[in-house]
């Protein structure tokens, strides 16, 4: 059974930064690019970023690209998304994807306010 369960979201500043993680287990965790995408209510849902099986090879959308951090501990099946420098238009919830399982998490909320 593929499971997916996202963590670490909650209220920040502006400005200030929050770690994400992503527990994956039911499938063969390191071969497989892990992504991240986020939705708030009304919207599309968006794909901040990306990592390949290795870690070796990440991608981010342009709206994050220089604040977000991908990362992945396949010893612990683990997937992270280290978020810096957070802005209001970051808050959303934050979904974690295997799209190898077709498999998501429930989500966890960030919200970026003062």
């Amino acid at each position: 059974q593929v499971q997916l369960v996202e963590s670490g979201g909650g209220l920040v500043q502006p400005g200030g930064s929050l770690r994400l993680s992503c527990a994956a287990s039911g499938f063969i965790f390191n071969l497989y690019t892990m992504r991240w995408y986020r939705q708030v209510p009304g919207k599309e849902r968006e794909l901040v970023a990306g990592i390949s099986g290795s870690g070796a090879v990440t991608t981010y959308a342009d709206s994050v690209k220089g604040r977000f951090t991908v990362s992945r501990d396949n010893a612990k099946n683990t997937a992270y998304l280290q978020m810096n420098s957070l802005k209001p238009e970051d808050t959303a919830v934050y979904y974690c994807n295997a799209p190898s399982e077709s498999a998501w998490g429930q989500g966890t909320q960030v919200t970026v306010s003062s």
